[in-house]
């Protein structure tokens, strides 16, 4: 509980854990600390999720958004960060995925092609589709201009 603060994270962890330990039994040995071998095995199931989670697509939580800045937002700001919060949500997390590595983690295509475990063309047509996408959408609610006027 302590590592992740989450009951059924905890509890998956642990599982883990000692299915780990018992796959490597014979790398314990005997008469010395197993809680302590067993600390370590956690320790290290719990980091590789973490960087594992960190590679994970960001979907911005919109529930706070008003307080995530030094200085507070205008009611119309707030609105318009929660309706973009809302579109991005929607797009299919491919798309999603595509759009945090290239736009906001700033990955060229061939590295997200690698991270993605697909073909660089497939990067181009979902970040095109995804950006289109986001683009109607964002017509639609006047946050942006219509470009065709």
């Amino acid at each position: 509980m302590f590592l992740c603060r989450d009951r059924d994270r905890a509890d998956d962890l642990v599982q883990e854990c000692l299915a780990r330990a018992l796959a490597k039994i014979d790398s314990w040995t005997p008469g010395t600390n197993l809680r302590a071998w067993l600390f370590t095995i956690l320790r290290n199931v719990h980091l590789n999720d973490v960087r594992r989670e960190g590679r994970a697509p960001f979907v911005p939580d919109t529930s706070e958004a008003g307080t995530l800045g030094s200085a507070a937002a205008s009611q119309e700001a707030d609105v318009s960060l929660n309706e973009l919060g809302r579109i991005f949500g929607g797009l299919s997390p491919e798309h999603r995925q595509i759009l945090v590595l290239i736009a906001v983690e700033g990955f060229a295509y061939e590295e997200a092609a690698q991270i993605c475990a697909i073909p660089i063309g497939t990067v181009r047509s979902r970040l095109s589709r995804a950006r289109e996408t986001l683009r109607q959408a964002l017509q639609g609610t006047g946050m942006l201009p219509d470009s065709s006027e």
